[in-house]
């Protein structure tokens, strides 16, 4: 064979993927912008830090929030074909952080003088090309990054008034309550979480979370001025001395929440606050427990919560979510 035809046949035998690689690249990396919209709602009312709300729980009670916040992680949309497709999210060093996002419905005004001006009702970031019926979450935060030190962490991981301590993690979700009904009625007394009631002040990065809140109400049992709800892991363990890392959690505490037919271009997550109270009297408190719900697993007034959350509590099995709809 000559060097002209030998020459000749390496042509043809790399055109072709020459052609071809250019393509392939182009192909994946397209992507389109995900921006999923979530909103805070008290029943049929958007929530707001001024307003104070009546007919909750199972006593209609009559409740100010004085606190609003809650972790998402995990982010999928679903394909057509039923696939979960990760968001990858904006790594915007203020409200996200690799694949954890702080949802943020309070703005320090009114009833809400211990959280933060910026509010935050929003996903951002990016998925493949592609059509897309569904979304899927974690509410929570993963346990590579649950049990880390809040106060040396990135932000929105660094909020110490949305963390508990390194051993028991972050509080996924803070929902504050104060009753109205019974404000300057009832002699105040300081209770504490499961978790030793460990609430820093102040923030980073922006945030200056605060937690005033450490504790409003009667003796155990009694009518109480306040509800916490203060979801995270419990039970967990560590080997060896008490500064080593957390090794598991017998009770972690987060939940899947699924909408198989959502428009991620149009449709709205609704956090409903009048649902997730809507099997708890916000007007008592299980003797000898922390306010409210601090997520302690012999705890009965977090029974209720839990099950609205999706999640087990007392070795019962949780009915379906109801905290979080679409519209």
């Amino acid at each position: 064979m000559s060097l002209m035809q030998i020459l000749s046949a390496i042509a043809l035998t790399t055109l072709p993927l020459v052609a071809i690689a250019p393509a392939s690249l182009a192909q994946t990396a397209e992507t389109q912008p995900v921006r999923l919209q979530f909103q805070g709602v008290v029943g049929d009312e958007v929530f707001s830090c001024e307003s104070t709300y009546t007919g909750l729980g199972r006593m209609d009670s009559t409740v100010a929030v004085t606190d609003f916040r809650l972790y998402v992680s995990d982010v999928s949309l679903i394909n057509e074909a039923g696939d979960r497709i990760p968001v990858t999210l904006e790594q915007d060093g203020m409200w996200q952080y690799e694949n954890v996002a702080l949802l943020d419905f309070e703005d320090r005004s009114g009833n809400c003088a211990n959280g933060t001006p910026a509010t935050r009702t929003e996903v951002v970031g990016t998925v493949p090309a592609g059509t897309y019926t569904g979304v899927e979450f974690t509410l929570g935060v993963p346990f590579d990054l649950n049990h880390n030190d809040a106060t040396l962490a990135p932000s929105p991981l660094n909020l110490t008034s949305m963390w508990w301590n390194w051993q028991g993690g972050y509080k996924f979700v803070r929902v504050d309550l104060e009753n109205q009904m019974m404000m300057g009625e009832v002699p105040q007394t300081q209770q504490h979480s499961p978790h030793d009631g460990h609430d820093g002040h102040g923030g980073h990065d922006g945030h200056d979370g605060h937690d005033g809140h450490g504790g409003h109400g009667g003796e155990p049992g009694g009518m109480v001025q306040g509800f916490l709800i203060h979801l995270g892991s419990t039970a967990c363990q560590v080997e060896g001395n008490a500064m080593r890392p957390t090794t598991s959690c017998g009770n972690p505490n987060t939940s899947t929440v699924t909408f198989e037919n959502f428009d991620p271009s149009g449709d709205v997550i609704v956090a409903d606050l009048a649902a997730l109270v809507a099997d708890s009297n916000l007007m008592t408190n299980e003797p000898d427990t922390a306010l409210g719900c601090m997520s302690g697993p012999d705890d009965e007034d977090c029974l209720g919560i839990f099950h609205n959350l999706g999640l087990s509590h007392g070795g019962q099995n949780p009915p379906e979510q109801t905290f979080f709809r679409v519209k």
